[in-house]
């Protein structure tokens, strides 16, 4: 029997008595739960980590407008700027966590890693995480696989979704993948690696889910990259030992809890947050008017 992912508890248990890295039990899933051999899930990784590869090259070469035009080549404008404010290393992450989620809001072709509303997040700083820290291929694929296995555990104890659980579900569970991805590809323990969650969680708790206009561009989009810095900065934590105090799975357990309490004008109906400013609805009223096909009225036919 494979580790069905029910807690953080539980896949260390199972992966201590088998004597497997933490990968390996998510393989073990797949094959058992999906269906799938080996070689396919390895294929699939290969596949997705080339499309955020891909993603984040597109959102930084090519046009990036999107129709309702609050998205305008943003990526492009930081990665470009002359100045950094921490480091380049830092400029180039946050460019590149913009330039795959512009690609989604742009309709284009992203990995929706838990989400199209986090698309950015785990590829712009697993593209640079490798380019930082020369880990080949392979590893990065056993980092997503573990990054899978958190997300199976919180959309099974809270939610991956923004309309169930708010924007901490969505961008909050997409960085806590990416911290723990990167802490295992560094050869982090265990409990490092659960660490670099928890506390990733205990930064995201709380956030809300308020798309301007109804469309995953505003704030999502920036949303992303702050993910990304957030993602790193617990990632850095959790290598360094330092506790985050309160156990993961208590952290998911929280994440649901906040979830479940928030009022529904928070969780990707546009009628709370951002959304509900008055230039929030200004921009929704010209968007859902842009977008009215008008039809021939039947009596004049």
């Amino acid at each position: 029997m494979c580790f069905l992912f029910e807690d953080f508890k539980g896949w260390k248990q199972y992966c201590e008595q088998h004597q497997m890295p933490l990968h390996q039990a998510v393989i073990e899933y797949e094959v058992s739960e999906k269906e799938a051999s080996e070689e396919k899930i390895w294929d699939g990784l290969a596949n997705a980590y080339t499309v955020m590869k891909e993603a984040v090259q597109t959102g930084l070469t090519q046009d990036m407008t999107s129709r309702s035009g609050m998205i305008n080549n943003g990526a492009k404008k930081v990665f470009n700027y002359p100045k950094s404010l921490l480091s380049k290393e830092f400029q180039v992450l946050i460019s590149r966590a913009l330039a795959a989620k512009e690609v989604n809001s742009c309709m284009g072709r992203v990995v929706a890693a838990p989400t199209a509303g986090a698309s950015g997040i785990i590829p712009g700083v697993m593209v640079t995480f490798q380019e930082l820290h020369g880990v080949d291929d392979r590893k990065i694929h056993e980092g997503l696989l573990v990054s899978a296995g958190i997300a199976l555990i919180m959309e099974k104890r809270a939610s991956i979704a923004g309309a169930v659980g708010g924007c901490q579900a969505e961008t909050g569970s997409a960085a806590a993948m990416a911290a723990g991805a990167m802490v295992y590809c560094l050869g982090g323990s265990v409990d490092q690696v659960f660490n670099a969650v928890a506390i990733t969680i205990q930064c995201m708790l709380g956030l809300i889910c308020d798309p301007v206009a109804g469309l995953v561009e505003v704030p999502c989009v920036v949303r992303n990259a702050s993910a990304a810095a957030i993602a790193n900065s617990s990632a850095q934590i959790a290598l360094a030992d330092v506790s985050g105090v309160i156990p993961v799975d208590e952290c998911v357990e929280a994440m649901g809890e906040v979830g479940q309490s928030m009022e529904t004008r928070y969780k990707e109906t546009a009628l709370g947050g951002l959304a509900a400013t008055t230039t929030g609805q200004a921009i929704s009223k010209r968007v859902l008017i842009q977008d009215i096909e008008m039809l021939p009225d039947e009596d004049q036919e």
